[in-house]
């Protein structure tokens, strides 16, 4: 029984079935070029690699080669599509338990990788690439933000191991002096500190949650679900504008709301 989740990978393997891969990547970065529909598409996952060389990344989290890896997949989609009309939409399959902690990545820059994937996701959407987030997993801290985070319609499937926060149960009761069991309680009342997908919606920040019968791994009838929601949220998009706006306006982001309208006043 492996001690990393495989749901990333499976995905991946679902939806890229017959997809031309893209060349040159670490292990741990997959990306490939297929169809959705009738739309040319990227496929993008991070996956575990227990040879990684760096051992703190071996479970799925992102690090140095993870963060470069996926801005140089992202990016070579954008040099490709650059005198198209239409841009490709780039799917980001997000199973990630989080950056990789260590003083390797430390001292190699993890900051600046992870930030190279960030700055290569926005560069695509404000292109004009629909990039649709896809969670099948954990979309923990760093790791989320890095793969995932940037996209303009994000769409969780429900399962109590699709989970978002800024860090695992175990580390936020060290950091917080707290135990996990008191963390529980707080989280039932304070939205921001759950993990789980509900409270995350009730941020605003999830466009579509997507209920599957096989979630580990995918029934065809899981697959085309899916694949009709992902192309529901390209369609979505490219009638939008390709900012992030649609994520303010929830009730627990009226707060987030205010501030932004007093900045915009004051500037």
């Amino acid at each position: 029984m492996s001690s990393y989740s495989t749901r990333g990978l499976n995905w991946f393997n679902a939806l890229a079935a017959g997809a031309a891969q893209v060349p040159g990547l670490p292990v741990s970065v997959k990306a490939a070029d297929g169809k959705l529909g009738d739309q040319d598409v990227r496929f993008l996952a991070v996956v575990a690699d227990p040879a990684n060389r760096f051992p703190r990344a071996q479970n799925g989290e992102v690090g140095l080669l993870e963060g470069w890896g996926l801005a140089q997949a992202v990016d070579s989609a954008i040099e490709q599509d650059r005198n198209n009309a239409e841009k490709r939409p780039l799917i980001a399959i997000i199973d990630v338990p989080s950056q990789a902690y260590g003083r390797r990545e430390e001292a190699l820059g993890i900051h600046q990788a992870l930030a190279g994937a960030v700055a290569a996701y926005a560069r695509a959407r404000l292109a004009g690439h629909p990039v649709i987030g896809l969670l099948v997993g954990k979309a923990m801290s760093g790791a989320f933000l890095a793969h995932g985070y940037q996209a303009n319609r994000l769409i969780a499937l429900r399962d109590p191991g699709v989970m978002v926060h800024a860090m695992g149960k175990a580390s936020a009761a060290r950091v917080t002096l707290r135990s996990v069991e008191e963390l529980e309680k707080l989280a039932a009342t304070i939205p921001p500190m759950a993990y789980d997908i509900d409270s995350y919606g009730g941020l605003g920040l999830l466009w579509e949650t997507l209920s599957v019968d096989q979630i580990e791994q995918p029934a065809d009838a899981d697959l085309a679900r899916v694949q009709d929601c992902l192309l529901a949220a390209i369609k979505d998009v490219r009638g939008s504008t390709n900012d992030l706006s649609s994520r303010l306006g929830a009730p627990n982001r009226s707060a987030s709301s205010k501030v932004r309208e007093l900045l915009r006043a004051q500037w």
